[in-house]
């Protein structure tokens, strides 16, 4: 097996049009030119640092031009990026870049403390890169990454060459467990991503950049015409799937990867640089961002002019149908939001697209071309049978988990004689097709022998128009196993009653599946868009009084 490589080409992206930007954070401008020529130099070090082929090189850093530079010059000399949640504490940092075998980490220089203390215990590290990070001084004990990059060099490849076979490791903790390492192989994720177009929102690829990788593998550079580039801001961190793999197709397309100046996400900084430098695409997550982003427009009218933004993208959590249209109210006409049902390991699963005018369901999906529901048996859900099944993609899929072949058996599996991963998305196939997101089967409450997904009344309680965001969780029931306690998040409102709520669930689903508790608090999620499920369950026991064994 072999195939594309990202390195081979976005180096001829670069060679065609070295003038394009290819990233702006702030007043700070890089070229495709020096993009390239920083993470060439970048790709020198490692290699001379002794860093073999496939060697594991881990990003620690905030959203920031690095992140993609260190990506591509592990890409270039044949080494295997690795991501690194920053809200990670020490314990998990070490279990994380001792899983994976880091050789090298990229990291801010405000993480240095954390890894102060860890750097006895990580012995296989054999190079230790700082950012600049505002007033954090570079430790002693590593190199400062600007003296690194900013020299630039021409072209580096790895001793052994690259290939398609390349990998790239992405992390995710998902909601329980401990993370785990999603293979990717780069002539994989190429393709699944669309050779810089979106299959996850159903958009064909772009003609002209797959044009520009087949005359990467054919020697026809030369005179390389590029479509109007995408202008991509990376709301959501580049250190998970949605923002990362997004940026990746943008960039495969010619584009241009803004980064917000601030660490901490703001919904006005974003809108600012919107205006500022006419972006028109945005990478969020859910409704951890739309909501802000909707409140700061309805707060600031006539602030920002939005007429240059025609695609919003959001991928990883369910993206609330209420949001999205207030929010399509304020974008210009043929302004379209791309709600993704994907995850680390199965890309491209389902893709709704919202548009003025036109309604599309929360939680309702078009199935992407590779994607089924299957029940326990093997066998596919039917349309309209009512039935429940695990959400399924095949095709270019990842390899496994690293060094975890328990967990990848259990996650890649066979059905008709074919390789899919399934992540554990629950959902129904409705009679058009379409399918019914119901949420993870480990996050399901029993009350009463009824199985309950708590996404499902999540989003039901959504629709109402006190309620910001909402979490759904189980607790204990003498009578009934578990019942069903809603903690919702009114934004400094008064809440609605409990009676409220539950009556405006069952009048969207079954009498069951309306909560008998309620918890008026405000729902954290993590940069991801997800939520810790069993913190916001211990947060509503304590809350209700309740007490477990």
């Amino acid at each position: 097996m072999s195939g594309w490589n990202f390195a081979d080409v976005w180096e001829e992206i670069a060679a065609a049009a070295p003038d394009r930007p290819a990233q702006i954070r702030g007043q700070r401008v890089i070229s495709w030119r020096d993009f390239d020529r920083r993470a060439n130099a970048l790709a020198a070090h490692l290699l001379k640092a002794g860093l073999g082929r496939q060697a594991k090189v881990a990003a620690y850093l905030y959203n920031a031009p690095e992140y993609l530079e260190t990506y591509y010059a592990a890409f270039k000399a044949s080494l295997a990026p690795v991501n690194t949640n920053y809200r990670y504490e020490t314990e998990e940092l070490l279990y994380l870049f001792d899983n994976a075998d880091a050789e090298a980490i990229v990291f801010h220089a405000g993480f240095a403390p954390k890894l102060e203390v860890l750097r006895d215990r990580l012995t296989r590290v054999k190079c230790w890169i700082a950012v600049a990070d505002g007033a954090a001084p570079i430790p002693a004990w590593a190199t400062e990454y600007e003296a690194i990059a900013a020299p630039g060099a021409d072209r580096v490849t790895g001793p052994q060459g690259r290939s398609g076979d390349d990998l790239l490791l992405l992390y995710t903790g998902g909601t329980t467990g401990m993370p785990k390492g999603v293979m990717w192989r780069q002539d994989d994720l190429f393709q699944v991503l669309g050779a810089g177009g979106n299959v996850l929102a159903m958009i064909p690829p772009l003609e002209t950049p797959h044009e520009a990788g087949v005359r990467v593998r054919t020697g026809r550079a030369g005179d390389l015409h590029l479509p109007p580039p995408t202008s991509l801001v990376a709301a959501c961190p580049l250190m998970h799937g949605t923002a990362q793999f997004g940026s990746f197709a943008a960039l495969t397309g010619g584009g241009c990867i803004i980064t917000l100046p601030s660490q901490r996400f703001s919904a006005e900084e974003l809108w600012d640089e919107v205006d500022r430098l006419r972006a028109n695409s945005v990478s969020i997550v859910g409704l951890a961002f739309a909501a802000p982003m909707l409140e700061a427009i309805e707060a600031n009218p006539g602030r920002w002019d939005l007429t240059c933004i025609m695609r919003i993208g959001s991928s990883g959590t369910v993206w609330s149908h209420d949001n999205k249209q207030a929010l399509l109210k304020h974008l210009p006409p043929g302004a379209m939001l791309m709600d993704s049902l994907g995850s680390s390991e199965a890309v491209g699963l389902g893709g709704s697209t919202s548009v003025a005018g036109a309604e599309a369901t929360t939680a309702q999906f078009l199935v992407g071309p590779n994607a089924a529901v299957f029940k326990e048996d093997g066998t596919r859900v039917e349309p309209g049978s009512g039935e429940r099944g695990l959400v399924a993609v095949g095709g270019f899929i990842p390899t496994g988990y690293y060094k975890d072949p328990e967990k990848s058996a259990k996650t890649f599996q066979t059905f008709e004689g074919r390789r899919w991963s399934v992540p554990g998305d629950f959902a129904e196939v409705n009679e058009d097709g379409t399918i019914k997101l119901l949420g993870r089967g480990s996050q399901v409450i029993n009350t009463g022998g009824e199985k309950v997904f708590p996404e499902e009344v999540e989003e039901a309680l959504k629709t109402h128009p006190l309620v910001r965001d909402a979490v759904v969780v189980g607790v204990p029931d003498a009578r009934f196993g578990e019942r069903i306690c809603a903690v919702v998040d009114v934004g400094g409102n008064v809440a609605p009653p409990l009676t409220e709520l539950a009556a405006h669930v069952r009048g969207r689903l079954a009498d069951y599946k309306a909560p008998r508790e309620l918890v008026v608090a405000t729902v954290h999620r993590a940069a991801n868009g997800k939520v810790d499920y069993k913190a916001v369950r211990t947060q509503a026991l304590a809350a209700l009084g309740v007490t477990t064994s």
